[in-house]
């Protein structure tokens, strides 16, 4: 330890509350893969964690398969309902599961924001806006602890790649972290609580996040004021010592009591402060106390209802099904339509990604061909066209595909991303479908009279080779066990398709933003696109996109009317009308973005910042409200280290997607004054344009110098121009003139304002 540094006190023989230094690092590992440590002595019980963001996914207790349980969908095709009631209610189902096999806390949501659509997790995180997933994060905090056990927000933060996730930097800018990284954290710690916060593998400019105290500490519980606990992801923790002094309370999974040992060698040796390891003990003893609590409080309620929950199951995927194209109104399908429904992948749908949060779904998911033929009123015949892996071209098939399309009116082709093109562990590495699916969509299309595609993945596909050659193109994302039947009941039009894209589908992968950064090289991932990630890179370059972010058709049509934007306590208060111009039930989202000025700093055409699905009976109309709050106008500042809002004219806008605006209604606001504090490193214009310390320094140069010489370069506008930038300090040494660094304390101790 360098001697400079004072000495930490000795550890106190116990605490208070009882326990020994030993017995409270004893607190701060677990117990094994899955447990914290109980202190029976001390009526501290174990707390048992398992994971679960689309249904439970426990392990057994020999790591031979999973507990059973009700396959939801995941959270990319959940995030498409643009829901957070849905989510809670699906989070509050896995979560009655969870605590019937004995567990205290889900390891859920995952809330990382998708910055290219090839992070092979990103079936399990939300959107690539923080905003929605912040939003949805909260529903899914709030379903978990409304059922009394605990939900722990991962991974916090800038984990967004799976490519060397377990040391590789995520070199990021201070503006890029805080509106978008840690905005939909930040919602989430706000709003929901969550009993616990998952510290991620990765580091974050050079620091690895489990050991990075501003993080975990200096914005996590001083900013937010976080109280719960902070767990690492599994082994993730590179030092024990820095990270206990970091924020980091627990690390799991066990090490058998190895770094138990060396937090109290650290503080023994007078490295650490005893008082560190008894607040994290505290935090485990609380949440342990907390867990044990609601376990008695709940005990009653605590029962499973497996046929409302697969009846949940298949209403969430209903709601996740995204309509991305109808031409000539193929969809829904004509009652007594001859259809064939094509394509390996629809005898057995995949239905969700792998990795840690897989489930052993207690029903399967069917086939789309038997759910199809149970509710539509035509025959239903069913070729598969290409080898059952999905990638295989099998020219038999084929050719049988084709001849059945060309004899029905309307041929389903079901096409997706193979079960290993998306997991945990690694990334995508192109957005493409296997040729052999892409060749049969091209030949289905050439013969029959209507195709509709359907596609099963975890995020975006490329369909250029045939997207403007098909009639309709419907979107299920990985929905669960409950895909088959929610399909057909979009397809038969029993339901109203109302699913809203939440991420960007490019037409090319070299059209997204992070196409030439992601994922890095050499322990590094520079996030050059800035805060211009997904649709608000997109929307600000201009260029074409297979479908926007937001985008989402339905059977029923609907109007925006009647918007209005009021000044409120907090923000802003927006009001929508919504009517249903059809003869059918809708659902539809209302969608807000601001167009902000842009004239102190760079941003995006349009940013979300409030949503609401709402539902409208036939011939009806709602009001819609949405809260706006003044942060969700405000940006980061990289000088001034604070939040700032802009003066100008921002533009309320309702909106179908990021690119089809209804209505806008601009308002014209006043922002903060953004005083920078001038330092020596500051530059000459910085010191020139400040609206007091600028007039003063040229009065007191005048004073200094009768010459008129530094007065003169400092009003000289070729000067300014050319020497502007440097830091001030540098004229400072030059004894030609008289700016020193005494006179420029005292310009700036006198005009403190």
């Amino acid at each position: 330890m360098n001697s400079t540094e004072p000495t930490p006190p000795a550890a106190p023989a116990s605490t208070p509350t009882g326990l020994s230094l030993r017995e409270a690092a004893s607190l701060l590992s677990g117990a094994d893969m899955s447990s914290t440590k109980a202190l029976p002595e001390h009526g501290i019980p174990a707390v048992l964690m398992t994971d679960g963001s689309n249904g439970l996914a426990m392990n057994l207790p020999d790591f031979s398969g999973k507990v059973p349980a009700t396959c939801f969908p995941t959270s990319s095709a959940l995030a498409a309902t643009w829901d957070p009631g849905l989510v809670s209610r699906v989070s509050a189902a896995i979560a009655r599961e969870a605590a019937a096999a004995g567990a205290q806390v889900l390891l859920s949501p995952g809330m990382n924001l998708k910055r290219s659509p090839l992070g092979g997790r990103n079936f399990e995180y939300y959107s690539e806006d923080p905003l929605l997933t912040g939003e949805l994060a909260t529903g899914f905090v709030q379903g978990v602890q409304s059922t009394g056990i605990g939900a722990c927000v991962k991974h916090f933060v800038a984990n967004n790649q799976e490519t060397d996730r377990m040391r590789v930097s995520a070199d990021v800018s201070e503006r890029a972290l805080r509106e978008l990284y840690l905005a939909a954290f930040e919602r989430v710690v706000a709003a929901a609580e969550p009993w616990l916060v998952m510290a991620s593998y990765n580091k974050v400019n050079g620091s690895y996040v489990s050991e990075d105290s501003r993080l975990l500490t200096g914005i996590l519980r001083d900013e937010w004021g976080f109280d719960g606990v902070v767990v690492s992801d599994w082994g993730a923790v590179d030092d024990r010592v820095r990270a206990l002094q970091a924020g980091l309370d627990l690390e799991m999974p066990s090490t058998s009591g190895a770094s138990d040992a060396q937090i109290v060698a650290a503080v023994e040796a007078g490295a650490l402060n005893a008082e560190v390891v008894h607040r994290s003990a505290e935090r485990l003893t609380e949440l342990a106390a907390r867990a044990a609590a609601s376990g008695a409080a709940t005990a009653g309620e605590r029962h499973t209802t497996e046929p409302s929950a697969a009846d949940l199951a298949i209403t969430a995927a209903e709601r996740s099904v995204v309509l991305l194209q109808n031409e000539n109104g193929v969809l829904p399908l004509a009652p007594t339509a001859g259809v064939a429904v094509i394509g390996a992948c629809a005898a057995a749908p995949r239905f969700q990604g792998g990795g840690s949060a897989g489930v052993q779904p207690k029903q399967p998911a069917g086939s789309i061909v038997d759910a199809l033929s149970a509710r539509h009123g035509g025959a239903v015949g069913y070729a598969p066209g290409y080898a059952d892996d999905g990638i295989t071209r099998d020219s038999a098939r084929f050719d049988e595909a084709v001849a059945v399309a060309s004899s029905v009116d309307v041929a389903i082709v079901v096409v997706g991303s193979p079960e290993s093109a998306e997991s945990e562990g690694y990334d995508r590495t192109d957005l493409d479908l296997p040729s052999a699916q892409n060749e049969l969509v091209s030949a289905i299309a050439a013969v029959a009279p209507s195709t509709i595609v359907v596609i099963i993945s975890g995020g975006p596909v490329r369909t250029e080779d045939w997207r403007t050659i098909v009639d309709a193109i419907v979107a299920t994302g990985l929905a669960g066990q409950g895909v088959s039947l929610g399909l057909a009941s979009i397809l038969v039009g029993d339901t109203d398709p109302s699913g809203r894209l939440a991420e960007t589908w490019p037409i090319e992968l070299a059209d997204t933003p992070s196409y030439l950064s992601f994922p890095g090289e050499g322990g590094h991932s520079v996030y050059g696109e800035g805060i211009f990630v997904g649709y608000r890179g997109h929307d600000r370059i201009g260029g074409e996109v297979a479908f926007p972010f937001g985008h989402g058709l339905s059977y029923a049509t609907t109007e925006f009317g009647d918007l209005t934007v009021t000044a409120s306590e907090h923000g802003w208060t927006v009001d929508v009308t919504v009517t249903n111009t059809s003869a059918r039930a809708a659902r539809d989202v209302v969608q807000i973005y601001v167009e902000a000025p842009d004239h102190a700093a760079r941003r995006a055409p349009r940013a979300l910042v409030g949503f609401a699905a709402t539902a409208i009976a036939a011939g009806a109309t709602t009001q819609v409200r949405i809260e706006v709050p003044r942060r969700a106008l405000e940006r980061w500042d990289e000088a001034a280290a604070c939040w700032t809002l802009d003066s100008g004219t921002y533009g309320f806008v309702a909106a179908r997607s990021s690119r089809d605006v209804v209505l806008r209604h601009e308002v014209d606001l006043v922002g903060d004054e953004l005083r920078m504090p001038l330092t020596a490193q500051s530059t000459l214009v910085e010191w020139l344009e400040h609206p007091t310390i600028g007039p003063a320094l040229i009065a007191a140069v005048t004073d200094a110098d009768p010459s008129g010489r530094t007065t003169g370069m400092l009003t000289n506008p070729m000067a300014v121009l050319m020497i502007g930038g440097l830091p001030i300090h540098r004229l400072a040494v030059d004894a030609g003139n008289a700016l020193t660094l005494d006179l420029l304390e005292r310009v700036a101790g006198s005009n403190t304002d």
